[in-house]
């Protein structure tokens, strides 16, 4: 190691006082991508470069796709059929890479995390606003994924008093006792598996013929028109599947831990291009399996996990079913693995305290005990009886739209902030298309309260 520094100018010897064991890990994770990045001339040391800095953008994107998704783009199928929700899918993976490609940059100019730039910015009743909001919506999305992992759990014949709990376990254990590459590593191969659901959907045997009208506008048949209760729930909820405000605070925190640099930007967007590509193919494989698969269902907050693990088995046979449950408790944990991460990363920024990965329990328990703590409440509510899953799934999908504006507009003005940015400031293309976003956003949420409130106005 002292060689390592030596090479980047540092002096480090045994009359210096031992670093704190997450500054020393750090450091060792920034030399390891200072070598790689002075040996990035043939394509060799660039492939290894690339390949070392994917992390971030792929566990954001695909994490993105968590049990709660599963289940909303398959109450979304059975709902709608292979009509407007799936070009829609195209749209909303640009919205995600639109909002999500600010993080990369912020974090990489700034080396500081969302909720350490939102205190130290705008002050502690904006960070308390912005945290609040984020560990709320953490604890309510968690459920949805613990939802999943016990459901998809039973359908494997794993009771729910083993798989909700050793979730937890192996959640915390990864949090607490891996560091950071090694964590980042792990949880790629988790999410890689979320795969599972692109051959689940092709032997199905989808009607390509239909799911080619999609993409010409021929097949948009809505039921009750495009201001329909259902219809707005389901657009909300798709939304609020594809971007949430976690999704913020996760990639900026996990740019900084892993030290990504401004030179490192270009690497960073095609990191998050591949998440996206990856959770656009995942969603459009759903909603083509379940609308091959699941029609004929009741309405979509009556469509649970449950109903749709039964009626996989009942119209595909077990091994589908199986393969179905598998990806749900893989998408849930994965989700749980990031959502947790984002939650202990935003309270250490927030409070000064030891924010990283890195960090030894011993040394940081204020970092990993809040964000422990709100995944076990989750945890143990999803184990009490009587819950309405389907609702709850749609309930926190549309509450994760209703909080975007806001982390959104936090990040925008960021953004524009040039004394934080400089030349790496958001132009005027993309604040245009940031703008139209957020609109987009308040239109629908707007558009969704009036329809629940006044159901017969449209």
């Amino acid at each position: 190691m002292t060689e390592q520094a030596g090479s980047l100018g540092l002096r480090l010897g045994p009359e210096c006082p031992r670093l704190p064991d997450a500054l020393e890990q750090r450091l060792r994770d920034r030399m390891h991508l200072a070598e790689l990045r002075r040996g990035a001339r043939g394509w060799k040391g660039r492939l290894a470069l690339g390949l070392a800095l994917i992390g971030p953008g792929v566990l954001v994107m695909l994490g993105d796709n968590d049990a709660g998704g599963v289940v909303t783009y398959a109450q979304t199928g059975a709902t709608y059929g292979l009509g407007i929700f799936l070009p829609l899918m195209l749209l909303l993976g640009l919205v995600a890479y639109v909002v999500q490609e600010m993080t990369v940059r912020l974090g990489a100019v700034t080396r500081r995390g969302h909720a350490e730039l939102i205190w130290k910015r705008y002050g502690a009743f904006w960070g308390w606003f912005s945290l609040v909001d984020l560990i709320v919506a953490n604890v309510l999305t968690l459920m949805t994924e613990f939802v999943g992992i016990r459901l998809g759990g039973q359908a494997l014949g794993i009771p729910a008093w083993i798989s909700v709990p050793g979730a937890l376990l192996f959640i915390t254990y990864a949090l607490v006792v891996l560091r950071y590459w090694t964590w980042e590593r792990i949880s790629l191969f988790i999410a890689a598996l979320n795969l599972i659901f692109v051959p689940l959907a092709l032997m199905a045997h989808p009607d390509w013929h239909g799911v080619a009208h999609a993409f010409t506008g021929h097949g948009w048949v809505v039921p009750g028109g495009f201001l329909s209760l259902t219809f707005l729930i389901l657009i909300s909820a798709n939304i609020g599947t594809t971007i949430a405000p976690w999704q913020l605070f996760f990639q900026q925190s996990c740019v900084v831990d892993k030290g990504l640099l401004p030179q490192d930007i270009r690497a960073g967007r095609r990191d998050l291009m591949l998440g996206v590509i990856g959770m656009v193919v995942v969603a459009m494989a759903l909603i083509v399996l379940s609308a091959q698969s699941l029609k004929g269902l009741s309405d979509a907050q009556g469509l649970d996990a449950y109903l749709i693990l039964h009626v996989l088995r009942a119209r595909l046979g077990d091994g589908m079913m199986a393969l179905f449950a598998l990806g749900l408790m893989e998408a849930g944990l994965i989700a749980s693995i990031v959502i947790t991460a984002s939650s202990a990363w935003a309270v250490g920024e927030a409070f000064g305290i030891e924010r990283s990965i890195n960090a030894a329990p011993r040394q940081a328990l204020g970092f990993y005990l809040p964000a422990i703590v709100g995944t076990a409440i989750a945890a143990g509510v999803v184990m009490l009886p009587g819950l309405d899953l389907g609702f709850l799934n749609l309930s926190v999908q549309v509450i994760a739209t209703v909080f975007m504006p806001a982390a959104m507009l936090f990040l925008l003005m960021l953004l524009n902030d040039r004394e934080l940015m400089g030349e790496h400031v958001n132009s005027r293309e993309r604040n245009a298309a940031s703008i139209a976003i957020m609109l987009a956003l308040i239109a629908c949420n707007g558009l969704y309260g009036i329809a629940t409130l006044f159901p017969h106005a449209f």
